[in-house]
């Protein structure tokens, strides 16, 4: 038909049009909000590159938590700190291990939200790999045995969740037997599946103290230039027992949600909007560079509408305020 027929403009001109026929929508039951756990009392200690996030002793991390759960934000994410590290990293699976002990706080004051912890070893070793070091290797099959431990003993203490982030191969089978074998049949698996060797983790190093003293991860963690790569971790994570999977970053990585989302349609997927990410933006909002609060919910919109089921973001307690007014 001739041009004055078609005007897409007719579905923008007002709000409430623009509401009813938008295509993708951002709730705030998709959201995890990150939080990183250390030693000692009455501790909320800022990280210098991530403005806005905090280390928290337990008793500073409980209101945090609180909080989080009367805005509507379903589960929470757990990082810890140790107060000392080792070559084997024995903090991770110290059953009164910093986690350990903010799992069984958070479930005795706030019962119902989910609790998700990280399992990997990168914290609370000395050398900052994710697994057991030899020389200069990283052992994959030695390091199962110790993941599984950690895991193990973050379901003993209470979480709903775990979340192996560490790309070691086999790793998602190992836990997934260790926890039937323990009677933990109903506890999920949120599988790192797709995790890049990426160059925006940086805050987060600082903010969870987890940089590599040698060389980097990237002999376990995955190349950027690959794709076919993501969908055979994700495929074999899945086989292995994954419940849901997850792509880290999210925005470099929009392609990659796509794809492991129409490659893995029945599967729940999750997207980590990651601390480079979150500190970008913050850096360009406080320079008055952007409109964060804009910016912020576009980035989140993005991940969702490129077929993340939920997103973990650093975000989440600020787009929750805005998705609640």
């Amino acid at each position: 038909m001739a041009f004055p027929v078609h005007r897409p403009r007719r579905l923008r001109v007002s709000e409430g049009i623009r509401r009813m026929v938008r295509e993708t929508r951002l709730s705030v039951d998709q959201l995890i909000q990150p939080f990183f756990v250390i030693y000692g009392g009455d501790v909320a200690r800022p990280v210098s590159s991530m403005p806005g996030v905090f280390q928290f002793s337990i008793d500073r991390l409980l209101p945090q938590v609180k909080e989080v759960w009367e805005m509507g934000i379903p589960a929470v994410l757990l990082f810890g700190i140790p107060e000392k590290k080792d070559p084997v990293g024995s903090g991770a699976y110290d059953p009164n291990g910093i986690i350990q002990q903010a799992v069984r706080a958070i479930k005795e004051e706030v019962p119902d939200i989910l609790v998700i912890t990280d399992v990997c070893l990168c914290e609370y070793t000395d050398h900052g790999h994710c697994g057991v070091v030899r020389g200069k290797e990283i052992l994959n099959d030695p390091t199962l045995e110790l993941l599984c431990k950690e895991a193990l003993s973050h379901v003993e203490a209470g979480a709903d969740i775990v979340a192996p982030s560490d790309m070691m191969d086999g790793r998602v089978g190992a836990i997934r037997k260790a926890l039937d074998e323990a009677g933990f049949t109903c506890v999920s698996i949120l599988s790192y599946a797709v995790k890049y060797a990426s160059a925006f983790y940086g805050p987060f190093r600082d903010a969870a103290e987890s940089a590599p003293q040698f060389g980097d991860r990237r002999s376990y963690q995955m190349d950027p230039c690959n794709v076919r790569e993501a969908i055979k971790e994700a495929h074999l994570d899945l086989e292995e027992g994954a419940d849901i999977l997850m792509v880290k970053p999210a925005l470099p990585y929009l392609d990659v949600i796509r794809v492991i989302r129409d490659t893995f349609p029945q599967t729940p997927l999750a997207a980590y909007n990651v601390s480079g990410e979150y500190s970008l933006l913050k850096a360009a909002a406080r320079l008055g560079w952007v409109d964060e609060e804009r910016v912020m919910m576009e980035m989140l919109l993005a991940i969702k509408r490129a077929g993340a089921d939920m997103i973990i973001t650093y975000f989440a307690k600020e787009a929750a305020s805005l998705l609640g007014s």
